[in-house]
Formats: C-alpha cells, sequence, structure tokens
C-alpha cells in the first residue's frame, strides 16, 4: 500500500514539475514527503509551518486539481509538520478556499503551544566526522570556541570561505548542532540565502516585514549559508543588515558562508562586507593529500568497506578537488562492488575514479594559455593586458582567466598579474563566465575549442 502511494504522489510531483519553475518546485515541493492515504485523507509531511502557508497562499489551486487528478475529487488533504521534539498535525479537510485560513490558524496555535522550535540542521553533519586537516585546521578550531561559547568569542561573525564541497556547510552544521548539544534551549536557525530571499519576498508582499525581523533577531545563533546569493538584493540587503546589527550588538552569533572571501564578493553593499570582516573569515581550501587520505580512511571503517592501502592511496592521489568528490568514489565502488559481488580491486577503483574525475589533469604555463586564446580568437596577444574594454577584447580576456583558472594552481591575484588586472576583476571575470557558460552554447563551443587546442 505504501509502494501505491509512492507511485502516486511520485505521479502528482511529476506534475508540478512539469507546471512550475525549476527553482520553485525545488523549494515547496521536491522535499514534501506522501505518510499515508487513507479514507480519501492524503497525508503530507513538510518541514515547518512556513512552507504549509507559503504552498497555500502561492500553489493551492495548482495543488487541489493535481491531487483532485491523481487521487479523484474525493480527495482531503492533511499536513504534518516535524518539529523539534513534536509533531504537529493539521486537521483534513476538503481542498477549498475556505479551509486555508483554518487550518494555518490552527498550525499557528499548535506551533506556540508546543512551543517548538525547527532549527533546520542537518544532524548528520557533527564535529566527530569532520575529519581534521591543515586546509581547515583554523576554520575547524574557532569553529569549536563558538560551538562553546557562542556570541561570546571574537569570532563574531564567523566567515567560512571556500570552493565548492571542501566542507563549508558540514562545518556551520557543526557549529549548530553542538551548540543544541550543550544548550537545548538555544534557538539556533540554518538557512540557505536563497531561502531566506524567498522569505522575505513572501514577507514583503503579504505587508509582514516586521514579523520577519522579529522572527529571525529572537534567534540566538543564525547560520546563513551561501552569503553570495545576496548579491544585487538591495531589499533583503538592508533587512538583513538590521538583522546583522541587533544580533551581533545583542552578542548573538553568526555564522556565514561563501564560495569565496569578502574581499571577493560582488554586488554585496559596503556596510555588510565591512561587518562581514568584523569577526574571522577562515578559508577552507581544497584537501591536502594527507586529509583525503584520512577522510578515506574515516569513511572506510565507518561503513566497514574492505579496502587495501594501495587503492586507498590510489583515491587519494587522483581525486584532488574536495571532499564531495572522494565520498562520491566511495560511493561508486561501494555500489559497483554490491551490484555485481565483486571485490573491490585496484582495475575497479581506475575504472570508477576515471568516470568521475580528470585522472591526470593538465597544467599549462599561463604564457602558453594566453597565446593559445589569442590564436584561436585571432586577436593580438596584447589586447589581454590591454585596457581595451572592446567585446572580443573582454571575451579573450575572460577565457584567459578561466583557463588560468582551470588549468593552474594559481592565486586570484596571479592570475590578475598575468592579465594586469586586480583580484576583484579576476573574480568578476570568473563569475560572469561560469553564468555565460550556463546558457551561452556558442561560448561552451569556443571555450571546448580551446580546450582541444591545448590538449594537443
Amino acid at each position: 500500500m505504501k509502494q501505491d502511494l509512492n507511485i502516486l504522489w511520485a505521479e502528482c510531483q511529476q506534475i508540478l514539475r512539469d507546471n512550475l519553475s525549476q527553482s520553485a518546485y525545488q523549494t515547496w515541493f521536491a522535499p514534501v514527503l506522501a505518510l499515508q492515504y487513507e479514507n480519501d485523507v492524503l497525508v503530507l509531511q513538510v518541514k515547518s509551518q512556513f512552507v504549509v502557508e507559503y504552498i497555500e497562499e502561492n500553489y493551492l489551486d495548482l495543488l487541489s486539481r493535481v491531487l483532485r487528478k491523481v487521487f479523484g475529487p474525493q480527495v482531503q488533504l492533511e499536513y504534518r509538520i516535524t518539529y523539534a521534539g513534536s509533531t504537529i498535525d493539521l486537521p483534513s479537510e476538503p481542498l477549498k478556499e475556505s479551509a486555508v485560513r483554518h487550518k494555518r490558524e490552527l498550525a499557528m496555535a499548535a506551533q506556540d503551544s508546543a512551543n517548538a522550535w525547527d532549527s533546520q540542521l542537518n544532524t548528520q553533519y557533527t564535529f566527530d566526522n569532520f575529519i581534521k586537516g591543515e586546509p581547515n585546521k583554523l576554520a575547524r578550531a574557532a569553529a569549536i570556541e563558538i560551538a562553546k561559547n557562542p556570541g561570546k568569542t571574537i569570532f563574531n561573525p564567523l566567515f567560512l570561505f571556500g570552493g565548492s564541497g571542501v566542507g563549508k556547510t558540514h562545518l556551520a552544521y557543526a557549529i549548530g548542532n553542538e551548540v543544541c548539544r550543550l544548550n537545548p534551549d538555544a534557538r539556533v536557525l540554518y538557512v540557505a540565502a536563497n531561502t531566506f530571499k524567498l522569505q522575505f519576498q513572501d514577507a514583503v508582499n503579504r505587508n509582514q516585514v516586521p514579523d520577519f525581523l522579529m522572527f529571525y533577531q529572537s534567534v540566538d545563533v543564525l547560520i546563513v549559508d551561501d552569503i553570495q546569493y545576496f548579491s544585487d538584493l538591495k531589499g533583503t540587503q538592508d533587512t538583513f543588515f538590521q538583522i546583522f546589527n541587533y544580533l551581533q550588538q545583542s552578542h548573538k552569533q553568526l555564522i556565514l558562508t561563501s564560495d569565496r572571501s569578502p574581499m571577493e564578493l560582488r554586488g554585496i553593499q559596503d556596510r555588510l562586507l565591512s561587518r562581514f570582516k568584523w569577526g574571522l573569515a577562515a578559508e577552507i581550501t581544497r584537501p591536502d593529500y594527507p586529509l583525503r587520505k584520512d577522510i578515506l580512511l574515516y569513511h572506510v571503517k565507518k561503513d566497514g568497506i574492505k579496502l587495501d592501502a594501495s587503492i586507498i592511496e590510489y583515491v587519494a592521489s587522483n581525486v584532488t578537488e574536495n571532499v564531495r568528490d572522494l565520498e562520491g568514489v566511495l560511493a561508486s565502488l561501494l555500489a559497483y562492488s554490491t551490484l555485481t559481488d565483486s571485490a573491490i580491486d585496484m582495475s575497479l577503483a581506475e575504472k570508477v575514479v576515471s568516470r568521475l574525475v580528470e585522472l591526470h589533469p593538465r597544467s599549462y604555463p599561463p604564457a602558453d594559455i594566453i597565446t593559445t586564446v589569442c590564436q584561436m580568437m585571432n586577436l593580438p596577444e596584447r589586447v589581454i593586458t590591454a585596457k581595451t574594454r572592446t567585446k572580443e577584447a573582454v571575451r579573450a580576456r575572460n577565457m584567459v582567466i578561466y583557463f588560468i583558472k582551470k588549468f593552474t594552481d594559481s592565486s586570484l591575484g596571479d592570475i590578475g598579474k598575468h592579465v594586469h588586472r586586480d583580484h576583484a576583476t579576476v573574480a568578476h571575470s570568473l563569475t560572469s563566465m561560469e553564468n555565460q557558460l550556463s546558457y551561452d552554447a556558442v561560448l561552451r563551443q569556443e571555450v571546448a575549442a580551446i580546450e582541444r587546442q591545448l590538449g594537443r
């Protein structure tokens, strides 16, 4: 019966996915679970009261049509909201507009009476499974001190930055989980920057910005993930500025993560950037070989995987970009071994690694990259360092910056020296290239052609 429900709900989700933008579907419906369907009552599990309100306010008509199509015209809907320490059931009602206000009032009353607080923390990420190494040594040490005494150390705010998959979010979660362990009454809240933005927009639309501010100002430890997504959002930044000031002055703890340092953020107000530097900005860099090996050994022991030392050394030597890739390789090795009922040997390890990462990362002198790009684009090399801002020159310069970053270990400052630009301009160029590559098919073809030329 549960399997049939999963099939029916999967059909509903597919229809919702087809009728919503990807971001809207991923934010509001992808996390929703169908718990049971009995006596024409469908029970959906959601993460918070805010999700219930937002779905009903913005997507109730669509959701009603979808449920009636899949489950039949008699279907009724019930929400189950799981908070820390308590579960709140909202009574089932016919799917009609008059039910919305009643259900919302019931939910708010239940939340108040239960005195529930949903931290939105992923409890799987702790200090115990955050492996210490040189690339994260400073950040981890500061995080542990903050967890013991949130808001009372000099590390406020703590600004964690680094590339994708290096452990920023894990460490932020670990701080929150440790604070909750040491002080169960603490109001700890994790929020992704994009979620904060959507919440603020909803508060504006419903004329509830004072309530929005009051809620966030009640937090003891606020964790905002991927703060770079506040870029160019004036209203969101203005409101976050008020929240930041209130919490900081009230000796509450702020923890922010970003894919770049405060100095490299673009589109963020100067007054916010200056506050991001008040505490500690700690970079977490790509894992070095000793850390990669320790991470592998930890997971091998935890998951009971049998791997020869030579295989661990092979994976640690070739999977170099981030922790997520290491964990992905291990998961794939275990899956291949289980599905084929075979041992994990070096041949299997080489096969899996070759499919997930580039085994022998290529490295080219920046001068060769400049020459190749300019030859392919039929431009003189001097345009790369010149002050000219023609469309062709900017495109070529951005490509040079992109390839030097991709094929060398150069810092942003070092890249800037090759193109006679400062590190902020280099960071902006990289962001511009990443954005354009996501939608510009012509640019992707040009980049692929240059990359093939470099490989010859």
